[in-house]
């Protein structure tokens, strides 16, 4: 990610621990336990939100820089936390290994959610729990074609991110057993929980 696109991140990550989506981001961090998978850890938001019910948490992230800048959260953080520079379509951990998935607002980014949702299925433990806070194609048709219309613009200011991915549509035919769906901002932002495992 080049430094101006950092920058912009760092806005806007700014822009949302004003909002909602900060106190859903809590929600959902602060249910972490035991052995931790986080997907994406940008530059390390999460890091304080992780309490003493977690035992360690590996946070993969693509990007150098963004490790780079995560590292004083790492430092701070009140669980061990270790990072790992790999992309979530090809996750280095065995099989059955995770407690507790995060992934917060990282699907968008993510080039081929398939496979990775296939992947964090691999390496959690049947039963765990994975948690989700995303954005997604939104429900009305006018909203959701202008979200078509600025998604390539978007793209190249926002670090790849797809604007307009139904990743709601991707977590519910992945074969996770969704407990929950929150949608807010208008269906724009969803919360999702979920157990590894069929849907029945």
């Amino acid at each position: 990610m080049g430094k101006w696109k950092l920058a912009f991140y760092d806005y806007f990550m700014k822009f949302t621990k004003k909002a909602k989506i900060n106190k859903a981001r809590a929600e959902l961090v602060t249910k972490a336990a035991g052995h931790v998978l986080e997907i994406g850890s940008g530059t390390g938001i999460n890091f304080p939100l992780y309490n003493e019910s977690v035992n360690k948490v590996d946070a993969i992230e693509p990007d150098e820089r963004m490790i780079d800048k995560s590292r004083s959260r790492q430092n701070t953080a009140v669980v061990p936390i270790h990072l790992h520079q790999e992309s979530a379509e090809y996750l280095p951990f065995p099989d059955k290994m995770f407690d507790t998935v995060i992934s917060t607002l990282v699907f968008c980014t993510i080039s081929d959610p398939i496979i990775a949702l296939k992947e964090i299925q691999r390496v959690a433990k049947p039963g765990a729990m994975i948690y989700f806070l995303e954005h997604v194609k939104m429900p009305q048709p006018i909203l959701a074609k202008t979200q078509d219309l600025m998604t390539p613009f978007w793209k190249k200011i926002a670090g790849g991110c797809h604007l307009n991915r139904d990743t709601l549509l991707q977590i519910e035919t992945s074969g996770l057993r969704i407990k929950k769906v929150t949608r807010f901002y208008k269906g724009f932002m969803i919360q999702v929980s979920c157990a590894n495992g069929q849907n029945s």
